[in-house]
Order: C-alpha cells, then sequence, then structure tokens
C-alpha cells in the first residue's frame, strides 16, 4: 500500500476546497501528506480547462510529477478529466483519470491498489437530477480564511465556457449541512468562512424548501456563530437591496462583491450569452456603492472575445473607468472546444489580445490604487493570516472589505482587530491596530 502522497490544485476556490477534502480522506485513510519538496507515493493533480493556459499548466504538472518520480501513481482529476479524458490519457505515465463524477472515490481506489502508468479513465456525464455531493472537512490546510462548497453546477452556456460540461446542473448543500459546518470550522478557530460554489448565486434553486443564498445568510445571521462570512463570486442580475442592506450593516457578511461583468460592449455581451446590459451592470454597481460607498468590487474582465473591435474595446474601458471598481481580474479570451464561442469568426489576433489585456491591467492597477486611496485614515477590521516579517513583528491580513493589510503586532497570534489605514506600498495598505473593540482569535496551528 502507497504511504505518502501530493495534491497539486489549479484553478477556483471550489477545487481547492475538494482537494482539501481529498487531503483529509487520504490522511483519514492512514496516508501521509508529503512535505514541500518530497517525493510521494500518490501524485493527484486537480485541474482546470477553464482557459487554455490551465490546461497547458495542468499538463504541465502532470508531466512533472511523472517526471520526478516515475514509480509513483499519477492521478488526475477535476474539470479536464471531466471534459477531456482522452487527451490526458495520451500522456505516457499517468495511472488513472478521474472526472468531478467520481472525485470523492479516490481514495477508494488508492486503496484497492493502482499501478504507476496504467491508464485507467473513471468518468461518465452528469446526470439531469444529480444531488450534492457533501465533502465535509475539520480544517482547511495552510490558510487563515476556510472555504465552504455550498453550491455546485452551472447551467448559463455562456458562449465561451466550458464550466457547465465540467460540472453538470444546479445542485446545493442543504442548509442544515451548511450550517453544521460553519459551526464545525468556527470551532477549529476560523473566523472568516468564504462560501463558494460555481454559481453561487443559485444556491437552493435545487432544494424544495424554499431556501435560497438570501435567506441562507439570514439563518447564517441569526445562529451568531464567532466567524465573518465573504461571498466568492455572484452574477450581476443576483444582487438585491435585500442583500445589499445585509452587507451594509451586518457586520459578519464582509463588504466585497466580485462581480464578473466580461465585456462593457451590449453587441459583444449578447454574443457571450450574458444576460444583462451595460446600463444593468452600471446601475447595479452604483447601487452597490451607495449603499457600502467602501464596499470592494472586483469584477471579471475577458479582453479579444470574436468579434471585439477597437470601439467594443473602448466602450469596455470606458465603462469600468467611469464605475466605482476596486480590482479587475484580466483574462484573455481563449477557445474551448465544445463551447459555442469555439466555431465563432471574426477571431481577434492574438497579439491585439495581448494588447488589450494589458492596457485593461493597468486600468485595473488605476482602480485598485485609487481604491486604496480612499480607504486610507480610515479602520476596518482585519484578520491576521500570517507572519510577513516574524523578526520585525509584521503581520500580513484582510479587511472585510477585502485590502490586503501590514501592520505591526506584538504576539505571534491571530487577531480580528481594527487597523487603521495609513499608508499604501507595493499593492498592500500599511496599517496600525487601533485598541477599540479588540478581540483575541484561536491561533491555528
Amino acid at each position: 500500500m502507497p504511504k505518502s502522497f501530493k495534491i497539486i490544485t489549479l484553478g477556483c476556490k471550489v477545487n481547492q476546497y475538494e482537494s482539501a477534502y481529498l487531503s483529509e480522506s487520504l490522511e483519514h485513510a492512514g496516508l501521509i501528506r508529503a512535505s514541500e519538496g518530497e517525493g510521494a507515493d500518490i501524485h493527484i493533480i486537480n485541474t482546470c480547462i477553464v482557459t487554455r493556459t490551465a490546461s497547458h499548466q495542468s499538463r504541465q504538472e502532470i508531466r512533472k510529477a511523472i517526471r520526478e518520480k516515475p514509480d509513483a501513481v499519477v492521478i488526475a482529476t477535476g474539470c479536464y478529466a471531466q471534459v477531456y479524458p482522452e487527451e490526458l490519457l495520451g500522456i505516457d505515465g499517468i495511472s488513472l483519470i478521474v472526472g468531478n463524477t467520481d472525485k470523492a472515490k479516490i481514495t477508494e481506489l488508492v486503496l484497492q491498489g493502482l499501478r504507476p502508468g496504467q491508464g485507467v479513465i473513471i468518468s461518465k456525464d452528469f446526470k439531469k437530477n444529480a444531488k450534492f455531493e457533501f465533502l465535509p472537512i475539520r480544517r482547511f490546510p495552510d490558510r487563515a480564511r476556510a472555504f465552504l462548497k455550498i453550491q455546485d453546477g452551472c447551467q448559463c452556456y455562456c458562449s465561451y465556457c466550458i464550466v457547465p460540461l465540467a460540472r453538470g446542473p444546479y445542485r446545493s448543500l442543504p442548509r442544515e449541512d451548511v450550517l453544521n459546518m460553519l459551526e464545525r470550522l468556527a470551532g477549529q478557530g476560523y473566523r472568516e468562512v468564504v462560501l463558494t460554489g460555481i454559481h453561487l448565486g443559485m444556491y437552493g434553486v435545487d432544494l424544495k424548501n424554499g431556501t435560497d443564498l438570501g435567506r441562507l445568510l439570514v439563518t447564517v445571521r441569526n445562529e451568531r456563530l464567532p466567524l465573518r462570512i465573504r461571498l466568492s463570486s455572484l452574477e450581476i442580475n443576483e444582487i438585491n437591496e435585500g442583500l445589499l442592506e445585509m452587507m451594509a450593516s451586518e457586520g459578519f457578511l464582509c463588504k466585497h462583491l466580485h462581480i464578473p461583468l466580461q465585456s462593457g460592449d451590449d453587441r459583444i455581451l449578447k454574443r457571450m450569452n450574458r444576460h444583462y446590459t451595460t446600463r444593468q451592470f452600471a446601475q447595479t454597481i452604483r447601487m452597490v456603492h451607495d449603499k457600502a460607498p467602501l464596499a470592494a468590487i472586483g469584477i471579471d474582465i475577458m479582453a479579444g472575445f470574436p468579434g471585439e473591435d477597437i470601439s467594443s474595446h473602448g466602450n469596455t474601458c470606458a465603462l469600468i473607468d467611469d464605475l466605482p471598481i476596486s480590482y479587475l481580474h484580466v483574462f484573455p479570451f481563449s477557445p474551448r472546444p465544445g463551447t459555442a464561442a469555439f466555431l465563432l469568426g471574426e477571431r481577434v489576433d492574438p497579439q491585439s489580445i495581448k494588447k488589450r489585456a494589458a492596457e485593461l491591467r493597468d486600468l485595473g492597477q488605476k482602480k485598485k490604487m485609487a481604491f486604496f486611496q480612499r480607504c486610507l485614515n480610515k479602520d476596518f477590521p482585519v484578520l491576521a493570516e500570517r507572519w510577513h516579517s516574524e523578526k520585525e513583528g509584521i503581520i500580513r491580513g484582510t479587511s472585510d472589505n477585502y485590502l490586503p493589510v501590514l501592520f505591526p503586532l506584538t504576539e505571534k497570534s491571530n487577531w480580528f482587530i481594527p487597523v487603521r489605514m495609513e499608508g499604501v506600498e507595493n499593492n498592500l495598505l500599511l496599517g496600525r491596530a487601533v485598541s477599540k473593540g479588540v478581540k483575541k482569535l484561536v491561533l491555528l496551528t
């Protein structure tokens, strides 16, 4: 029987949560997680295919594992393994390819015995009535903040996106299990939990008790757990006044929204199969800003979608520049076989895509610095996460509105503490702890 394992995770927070489950499951079965730099008997690569770059990195990690330890069992799982398993089978030396539908069975498969390089695919299509597969964890390794996967699946079929094929239909973790997991994580000392899903805003649509994300948050609030909640990502048409009122007035819900825009041009949005207009997007962003002026508002934006011309790109830049956006995640268009956009004409040449992406990143940096400046000389609750410099007593933490902060702290301990923002340096806020309302947290070891 193999004695050690290593998990390499690419992609989203859902993948990271599932890797945490796999790690706990393997350890519970008696295997040992290999330390950084050590070899392992089992290598698991939890793959991503949302972009060509992610696919390339997934293949690189698989080949690296095979090259570094040829006698190891190398397992590929995740979205690449679900959608394109035959591609991965072409990698010489791979042992097992397990789709998302069977990811939870990996520990069982390992215990049954696997041979290096045997090249087996275990994957099946999602059923239309698939249920949420609950993968409970006790801890979230190597992090001060925990992720909790409460939703899976997407049925939007944006024309560029392969995720519906990789993740299947909408599925939600029942409310009672969400509360139990939050209580467990709070009991382990976590003071921030990020609720995550493939399409988080559709939480509850498959449940029969009328639960949705808003009602879930009200229930969480009423439990008065000693932690705060951060939401991973929401679509613009899933943000309403009730959610914003809660975010603005309730300390348990972080003042931070991440909202995919993708394009600031209505014609391109229609080609993308995105179901809103730039006017609707702008109205909602301004409503967020009005309700919570110092809330962080992040957006995803794509450069070079087929049909995007100079005018379309200019419209995108102008829209972002005009809105109170805090930061951007910029993605060059990546044609994915199996998506509608893969077949679209009017492809933008790679050099133009690269140039437009660079312009958007520059704009994103400008917006981030403007947001940081607006937060100066104000106090925010910060979760201390790790030493930035133990020798100098400088802690790095994250505020409720997603500010990355450095501040001095005399003890080696996690604190949830008000910090006054006093400067900006190297894309970080520099702060000073203020005494009011200090609350000591349990040290996570």
